[in-house]
């Protein structure tokens, strides 16, 4: 062996132990996976699971499936740009399908409609429309970077969708989990549904924990998180029973209001009795299983 400058006979011999090593099972550096608890399977980012069997499935035939449906829930994570690049993937594919497809939005109320809809219509752009839907302004629980979700709602324009909001107006939630729905007032209460359903005992039992761990600055009940929880998931089922027409949807929205079916699609369903689909974008180093969703989408 050949000595290079500075013992470079050293460093090659490093670099060969480092061969050897990488080769050893268990000793080379593995992809994050995504970890499916009841079948204990594991799948790398971009498989495409059936929740029902937990079986890889192509593209093709998810779009298949999910365009026989009248509402197609997509989850997130709202800080994972590549949630944000699926859910303009899967609009620009449904919309192919159904001209008629309007998109719903989680982080806006009834209110931003008329905002929603210049935007849609190519007559409100960039920072005029992040100004006019006040889109760093409403709440601090919502001060994600706009650019997270610049391949959905270009995609919304450059197809000429209509977009709704579904949410409630933002500084209701807080109240109520400060205070319960009978701290509202009359106006106030007015704002949302007539009905809100605090009785799933599945529901609440998976609320229950992310109650316990959230840091709250000063104590609150769970029965007033709960009901705040309710309130969302109600709200925007109620929104798309009433704006979806005859049209078909796309409901853009955190995973945890999707997860098992009890947060809006069930409610939702109850309300307007139509088909749907949900897609539960679940990134590799985490866990999931097949009740969480009609499709699970492992992803970076």
């Amino acid at each position: 062996m050949v000595a290079g400058p500075r013992g470079g006979t050293r460093g090659l011999v490093v670099l060969v132990a480092m061969f050897w090593l990488a080769a050893i099972p268990g000793c080379a550096v593995r992809p994050a996976m995504l970890t499916m608890t009841d079948t204990q399977a594991r799948h790398a980012s971009g498989t495409i699971l059936a929740g029902a069997n937990g079986r890889p499935l192509t593209w093709e035939a998810l779009v298949k499936d999910l365009a026989t449906a009248r509402v197609v829930y997509v989850g997130e994570i709202h800080t994972n740009p590549e949630h944000h690049a699926i859910q303009a993937r899967l609009i620009r594919e449904l919309a192919r399908r159904h001209p008629d497809l309007m998109v719903g939005l989680e982080m806006f109320d009834h209110r931003y409609d008329p905002v929603l809809a210049r935007w849609s219509a190519g007559t409100l752009e960039g920072a005029a429309f992040v100004a006019a839907s006040h889109w760093y302004a409403r709440c601090v629980g919502w001060q994600f970077d706009f650019d997270l979700y610049a391949p959905v709602f270009e995609a919304v324009r450059e197809l000429g969708l209509p977009m709704v909001g579904l949410n409630a107006p933002f500084h209701l939630p807080p109240k109520i989990a400060a205070g319960g729905l009978a701290s509202l007032l009359p106006e106030e209460r007015r704002l949302l549904p007539d009905s809100i359903d605090l009785g799933d005992a599945e529901h609440r039992a998976h609320v229950e924990p992310t109650f316990r761990q959230h840091p709250f600055p000063r104590p609150v009940k769970f029965e007033h998180f709960y009901e705040a929880q309710c309130t969302w998931e109600d709200t925007m089922a109620d929104a798309i029973a009433r704006k979806i027409g005859s049209r078909s949807m796309v409901v853009l929205c955190g995973n945890g209001h999707i997860v098992r079916k009890f947060g809006i699609p069930n409610r939702a369903l109850r309300r307007n009795g139509l088909d749907f689909r949900t897609v539960y974008l679940a990134p590799v180093g985490t866990r999931a299983e097949g009740r969480d969703a009609d499709y699970i989408w492992a992803t970076p």
